[in-house]
């Protein structure tokens, strides 16, 4: 008996929502450190710290993809490793017999 582990998919719809949520966000960071009233060298910097903030998250994104994967896969192993122990076992049978 092979039991089908059903993987959690998202909708298109809340993938375009994030995505859009991400461009507009990201957009806005852009033209607020454009349009500051500021000397060159503090926009820069912002704009250096503002590329670091969007790589840095997505690295944790992946980071936090990665272990939950990992976790998948060992909870799949003890599953299977458990759903053969339970078929190879016999309640009814008789050691010595």
């Amino acid at each position: 008996m092979s039991k089908v582990i059903a993987q959690q998919q998202t909708t298109a719809a809340y993938a375009a929502q994030a995505a859009i949520s991400f461009g507009l966000a990201l957009g806005a960071m852009v033209v607020g450190v454009a349009y500051l009233p500021v000397e060159g060298w503090v926009r820069a910097f912002l704009g250096v710290g503002l590329l670091y903030v969007v790589t840095a998250a997505f690295t944790l994104a992946k980071v936090v993809r990665d272990r939950q994967e990992v976790g998948q896969v060992v909870s799949r192993v003890d599953q299977a490793r458990l759903d053969k122990l339970l078929t190879e076992h016999d309640p009814f049978k008789v050691d010595g017999l």
